[in-house]
């Protein structure tokens, strides 16, 4: 048997080797032997020769075959004999046209260290003068309140925009496809940049891709409080820091899996943290213990760590949730659709739709992109159930790669 890969991403990790699909971002962790028998296969050796070279080089008996099906499985085989095996597509990146050799400066130390300029200028200015930090007065700038929700809501997608265009620029440099997106995080909206591809890049690479928006963010804050300390107190370098620093205050909820959890992910060297955090969690919940024991033993500290703080924190926004933002919705709703029904002037008619507008759009939004995510799970759990009476579709399977139309 003749095995084939898709082109493979590699790189050493302790005592084992990390191997994947840039592409694709599917990636697997081998031993020494696993990544010895990948190797005498890429040299087009078949199965049974690889089995026997092992065997004769370290002893190790080792089931190519079988180890084989579950490389093929991970969507890292391409052929079999010549034969096509279906496997994930390669990721299709936004802005295909930005090629790694347009953006090698964005992996450069010097950018790094110009970008640490507008965030050490903007320290400074705020312990020379704290008043440089802006107060409410300043960020509400009129009192229209429409206008002041719109203006913030077209400077936050602006600010987020580039923000995740950073991490795609950053991992377009490195060679590896990057897809923007939106998702959610509990109970939060959240545009985000698919970056799994990196995986295979040097750690210095994959960590200035974690970090990009995060030190964007800072720089274009540093700027704007550089701007008010020179030229005095302004409402869009007021809007631009609040934004900016809640952006970056975000980050540190890790157990959303932000930009500083693939941090964390990466420096425990953990290969799942998230998924094996609430598989501990979900466990213990049902009173089930050694979910851990599969894991390496330097791991399973971490996943116990993130575990307790993953549980705690989803606690704790969802009763944020519960308890504040979601009466704070209703209010608001409320308030416009009174305001919009009853208003004389047509020019307060127009500030509540706009409001109205603002405040539901968002939720609709975080709607649908949870069930995009998550409704054909919600779907097959209702039918397992047998609430078919009010439930009638019924979950169709995933058309398999390679075999459109199949069942």
């Amino acid at each position: 048997m003749i095995v084939a890969f898709h082109p493979l991403g590699v790189r050493r990790d302790g005592e084992e080797w990390i191997v994947g699909r840039v592409d694709s971002g599917d990636f697997v962790v081998v031993p020494d032997e696993g990544m010895r028998a990948i190797r005498l296969l890429q040299d087009g050796l078949d199965v049974d020769e690889v089995r026997a070279r092992l065997l004769a080089e370290s002893g190790a008996d080792l089931d190519v075959a079988e180890f084989v099906a579950d490389l093929s499985d991970a969507g890292l085989v391409a052929e079999i004999d010549g034969r096509p095996v279906a496997s994930p597509p390669p990721l299709q990146p936004t802005f295909p046209r930005l090629e790694p050799r347009y953006l090698r400066w964005a992996l450069h130390p010097a950018l790094h260290l110009a970008l640490l300029v507008p965030i050490c200028a903007g320290i400074a200015c705020l312990i020379a003068r704290p008043a440089v930090f802006p107060d409410l007065r300043t960020a509400l700038w009129t009192e229209h309140g429409a206008v002041v929700l719109l203006s913030w809501t077209a400077l936050a997608w602006l600010t987020t925009g580039l923000h995740e265009l950073a991490h795609l620029v950053t991992a377009r440099a490195a060679g590896v496809p990057a897809r923007m997106s939106l998702g959610t995080r509990l109970q939060f909206l959240v545009a985000q940049t698919d970056v799994s591809g990196v995986w295979a890049a040097p750690a210095r690479v994959r960590v200035t891709v974690y970090l990009s928006g995060i030190a964007l963010d800072l720089a274009v804050c540093g700027a704007a409080l550089t701007w008010s300390y020179v030229a005095g107190p302004h409402p869009l370098a007021a809007w631009i820091i609040l934004i900016q620093l809640a952006r970056v205050a975000y980050q540190l909820l890790v157990f959303t899996r932000t930009d500083l959890y693939f941090l964390l992910q990466d420096l425990t060297r953990c290969r799942n943290l998230y998924g094996d955090g609430r598989a501990y969690v979900l466990a213990l919940a049902r009173g089930r213990r050694g979910t851990l024991n599969g894991l390496p033993p330097r791991e399973r500290a971490a996943v116990r760590c993130y575990a307790l703080l993953q549980a705690a924190g989803t606690l704790a926004c969802l009763a944020l949730a519960a308890l504040v933002m979601l009466p704070l919705l209703g209010t608001l709703i409320a308030q416009a659709a009174q305001h919009l029904l009853h208003a004389d002037d047509p020019l307060a008619m127009a500030e509540a739709l706009v409001v109205l507008v603002l405040v539901v759009a968002p939720e609709l939004l975080w709607l649908r992109t949870w069930w995009r995510a998550h409704g054909r799970r919600v779907r097959a759990w209702l039918t397992s159930r047998g609430w078919r009476a009010w439930c009638p579709w019924r979950p169709r399977p995933r058309e398999e790669p390679g075999r459109a139309g199949s069942p």
